[in-house]
């Protein structure tokens, strides 16, 4: 599916520059990130092969940076939603700074949440005008499928994503967009320097435009995509389990809400009652 404006978070350097090289020539790209001498590197070598891009310098550990962003994003009607950026402290809880786990929580939480749930609306809206589908993709990780000593927020984080991600496949299963949640394992970026140990070195780390490409392969057809052949298989029964769990109960509460409105809308068009 071809999008014509795609914002990517985190969109300089490891998976979310994957994205934005991965992306079709003719998709518009807005990059977000704190650094803007990066992203203004990043925009002259985008720029360069032919495409157009918008770039914003901001913090979405803040809500000011995070509502910059939005309405930039509404401005240029993007149709494709990439929440890639992403943070993680490693040690024990207790000797993470609460500066450092809080981070953690706010942009891969927060952000993940708040900008989904501006953008993704407009985005709906403009997809059914046009008779087009939008996008939505979450990076979350194969850290999210279990609890691990040492990156017990940043697990905990990347779980809070699976699940919303799974949960908001099966809200907007009729809607005209296409959500995944893409998890990969161990990949070639900073992430691990940042987070206080070396991920690169671990064998068999994924390159990033790899994951990326794959990423976007998989939107449209599935709702997670557990990124290399070996991690997918041994993560297959669960993936299973968690989707017919998400469908059966997501059936039985739809059926409830329906119920609900309708109670509503029904309390609503009666007239008072008397002596009321």
């Amino acid at each position: 599916m071809l999008h014509r404006f795609a914002l990517v978070t985190g969109g300089t350097s490891g998976i979310g520059a994957g994205f934005a090289r991965a992306l079709s020539a003719d998709t518009g790209l807005l990059l977000a990130a704190r650094n803007a001498e990066a992203l203004n590197t990043a925009k002259t070598e985008l720029e360069a092969a032919g495409r157009r891009v918008e770039v914003l310098a901001t913090d979405l550990t803040t809500d000011a940076g995070r509502n910059a962003l939005i309405q930039k994003a509404e401005t240029l009607e993007i149709d494709l939603l990439i929440n890639n950026a992403g943070s993680g402290a490693f040690g024990p809880v207790l000797d993470n700074s609460p500066e450092a786990e809080r981070t953690t929580v706010e942009l891969n939480v927060v952000a993940t949440t708040v900008l989904t749930r501006a953008l993704l609306p407009g985005m709906i809206e403009r997809a059914a005008r046009d008779g087009r589908r939008a996008g939505l993709i979450l990076l979350s990780s194969t850290a999210a499928f279990q609890p691990i000593p040492f990156l017990g927020t940043y697990c905990a984080s990347k779980s809070f994503v699976l699940a919303y991600g799974e949960a908001l496949a099966t809200e907007l299963k009729r809607k005209p967009v296409d959500v995944l949640v893409l998890c990969p394992g161990a990949t070639r970026t900073a992430f691990g320097k940042r987070a206080g140990f070396a991920l690169n070195a671990l064998p068999g780390a994924a390159d990033p435009l790899d994951v990326a490409r794959e990423g976007l392969q998989a939107l449209g057809r599935r709702t997670v995509h557990v990124h290399g052949f070996g991690t997918r298989n041994m993560l297959r029964p669960f993936l299973w389990s968690r989707h017919a769990a998400s469908d059966g109960l997501g059936a039985l509460l739809a059926a409830f809400d329906r119920g609900q409105r309708a109670g509503r809308s029904g309390r609503s068009g009666r007239p008072p009652r008397e002596g009321a």
